[in-house]
């Protein structure tokens, strides 16, 4: 770390600065909270007065760094983007960020995996969801903090990185909806084609328990609902985890051929996200996901389960506030269309060769994912500087 780096605590840069607004049960208050892992804010849409039963609200405006008391323990912590103005419990304290402090370095700060350590170290309380941490607390916790000029280029090559992530995940989107709209135009050539509900054609078989501490570098391979979202395409052939060969007896696995389905999601979009298993062994499924073991093509059918049919169905059926669930029932209950198999087999060739652009960038995207962490803490800890003609660089590339 270079001699202009300090660390200093939280209360030496942050103000507390919370402006508390009485709720008028006539009012209507847009309502915020804070997603884990160091993710940003959760917007969680209008309320009215006369539904919370709150006396006062936490105002959270742009540039304040805000943090949940109940779940700091898990990362719940960000900066509010600039020009954001709603509420939030009081259970989210917030601050101002002082003169020394970019709030854009400190939200760099937020989503390093040790920040979320140290405030995991200042929970208190009576065990588990009761912990919370205190903004007295809060403002103990320490960070490096470099010159200004400094916490400047950091965040501006950040931006950059970020800025070229969200062109990809973009573009994978774009490919998406071209992909519904070519999977209805192989349907539509084929003719008249039967509904039938996916319960009809298949059964769920919900996955079981395991969790990241039991990861090991070999063994019996694994997928979490996580990875669903996050990593894998509508086809899977190689698993990214592992999980001890012998905690096989109490796990249920995918066989070659079945299709994994995301049965939680943050949003209503994720619901239900699905993958088709065409590796070469069995492996375990996480109890987050179903196991889709089904009599059609199996990659016709987890292009199906992305379809416009599937997706317009399945919003009448999640359900919870913070993060949404689908029961196998429900998932049941909704209707595919189903051609002749010679035709799914067809249909799911040409969808697989449209996709295949998709899935080089959903695999660099995963790849400059974990690039921009490890890169992120290296900045952060001051042990790797940006070269002096950074600046020219980014002028040429913009």
């Amino acid at each position: 770390m270079s001699e202009d780096w300090r660390t200093v605590p939280l209360g030496e840069v942050l103000n507390l600065d919370v402006e508390q607004r009485v709720v008028e049960p006539q009012g209507t208050y847009q309502i915020v909270g804070v997603l884990n892992r160091g993710r940003g804010i959760l917007h969680r849409g209008a309320l009215p007065g006369s539904a919370t039963r709150y006396a006062r609200l936490n105002r959270v405006r742009g540039d304040h760094v805000v943090y949940s008391r109940l779940k700091a323990f898990e990362g719940a912590v960000t900066v509010a983007p600039p020009g954001v103005d709603c509420y939030a419990s009081p259970e989210f304290p917030t601050f101002s960020c002082r003169d020394s402090l970019l709030p854009a370095y400190m939200r760099l700060v937020t989503t390093l995996p040790s920040f979320w350590v140290t405030l995991e170290g200042l929970s208190k309380g009576m065990g588990g969801r009761r912990e919370r941490v205190s903004p007295a607390d809060f403002l103990t916790a320490a960070i490096n903090l470099p010159p200004l000029h400094v916490q400047r280029r950091i965040v501006d090559l950040m931006a950059h990185l970020d800025d070229h992530l969200e062109n990809l995940k973009a573009e994978i989107e774009a490919g998406a909806r071209l992909e519904a709209r070519f999977l209805e135009r192989l349907l539509e050539s084929a003719g008249s084609v039967q509904m039938l509900a996916l319960g009809d054609v298949g059964e769920f078989i919900r996955g079981r328990r395991f969790t990241k501490a039991d990861y090991v570098p070999f063994g019996l391979g694994c997928i979490h609902y996580g990875q669903v979202h996050t990593h894998f395409g509508p086809i899977a052939t190689e698993v990214l985890t592992y999980v001890p060969a012998e905690m096989q007896s109490r796990l249920r696995l995918a066989r070659a051929g079945d299709v994994v389905i995301a049965a939680t999601s943050e949003d209503l979009s994720g619901l239900g996200k699905a993958t088709a298993w065409l590796g070469d062994s069995d492996v375990a499924v996480h109890d987050d996901c179903y196991i889709f073991r089904h009599r059609l093509d199996p990659k016709y059918a987890t292009y199906a389960l992305a379809s416009p049919w599937f997706q317009s169905q399945k919003t009448q059926f999640g359900d919870g506030m913070k993060v949404t669930r689908i029961s196998s029932s429900d998932l049941a209950k909704i209707q595919i269309p189903v051609p002749p198999r010679e035709t799914q087999i067809r249909v799911g060739e040409a969808m697989a060769s449209l996709t295949s652009k998709s899935e080089a960038m959903r695999t660099e995207v995963a790849s400059l994912t974990t690039l921009r962490q490890c890169l992120l803490s290296l900045l952060l800890s001051g042990q790797v500087q940006i070269p002096t003609g950074f600046d020219e660089l980014l002028a040429e590339v913009a």
